[in-house]
C-alpha cells in the first residue's frame, strides 16, 4: 500500500502491528527492482506486519521528519516508534531478517 503525508500517522503510528515503511522514489533504480520482494514479504506476513511504501518526492513532510537522505531507506516502526533503520538495496533475506527482529 503507497502511504501519503496524510494518511502516515494513522497507518504506521497508530498500527496495532509493526510496520515496515520503504521510502523510495520512482527515479531510484535499486527501489523498484525491490518491488517484487516487497510484495511478496506483504502476502507472507499478512495480518501480522503490514509493508507499506512512501514516495518522497510527493510526500516530503514525512522524509524530512525521518531525515530520509539516501534511497531506499527501510524503517520498522513497532508502538509508534522507530526500532530500526536501513539504508540501501537489501536481498529479500535481509529484508526477512528486519522483519523477524521487530515483529514483536
Amino acid at each position: 500500500m503507497e502511504l501519503t503525508d496524510r494518511t502516515f500517522e494513522k497507518e504506521v503510528l497508530q498500527s496495532d502491528v509493526p510496520v515496515l515503511v520503504d521510502f523510495w522514489a520512482s527515479w531510484c533504480l535499486p527501489c523498484k527492482a525491490l518491488e517484487p520482494m516487497l510484495d511478496e514479504l506483504e502476502k507472507e506476513y499478512q495480518g501480522r506486519m503490514r509493508i507499506y511504501k512512501l514516495n518522497v518526492d510527493r510526500n516530503r513532510f514525512t522524509a524530512q521528519k525521518y531525515d530520509i537522505t539516501g534511497l531506499p531507506t527501510f524503517i520498522v516502526f513497532n508502538g509508534g516508534e522507530p526500532v530500526l533503520r536501513e539504508v540501501g538495496a537489501k536481498s529479500k533475506r535481509e529484508l526477512q531478517e528486519m522483519v523477524e527482529r521487530n515483529r514483536e
